[in-house]
């Protein structure tokens, strides 16, 4: 296990997960989990919500955020380009409203939505032994918090 994080200590983090290109999230889920679990936190710490996709992440993450259980939420998901212009809106919304939901809520929202060309682009972000995009997501939203943490203090 590598140190714990400062912003370990007493908080829970929720992390919404999209159901929609199951083999791309749960990978990045596990990338997620084990940096978590590395910077300290417990199993305890941690709650899943799983979400139909990414459409419904920033919407899920609010409520999340709203319900003043977490220091910090985390969302999961991707959005593979394909022949239609349904890509551009499902991205540019999701990330919208996650960065809304961290701005009106003040909990940091920690953004894992890839939105790569391709499928095996989507697989190689996720996957925890290559790019580990979940990984980043998570280690992102603990600094935060630190950050939120020094700054109130």
């Amino acid at each position: 296990m590598n140190d714990p994080h400062p912003a370990s200590a007493g908080i829970r983090i929720a992390i919404a997960v999209a159901r929609f290109n199951p083999e791309v999230t749960n990978l990045m889920l596990a990338g997620c989990r084990q940096a978590l679990l590395d910077a300290g936190l417990s199993e305890a710490q941690l709650e899943v919500q799983p979400v139909p996709g990414a459409w419904e992440l920033p919407l899920a993450c609010r409520e999340l955020a709203d319900s003043g259980r977490y220091d910090g939420v985390i969302a999961l998901g991707a959005v593979v380009r394909g022949e239609t212009a349904h890509f551009d809106f499902i991205s540019a919304e999701c990330a919208r409203g996650l960065q809304q939901t961290q701005l009106d809520t003040g909990v940091p929202v920690g953004f894992g939505v890839l939105t790569p060309e391709n499928g095996e682009q989507a697989l190689e972000r996720a996957d925890p032994e290559r790019k580990n995009k979940g990984r980043e997501a998570a280690l992102a939203v603990l600094d935060m918090i630190e950050l939120k943490r020094r700054v109130a203090s």
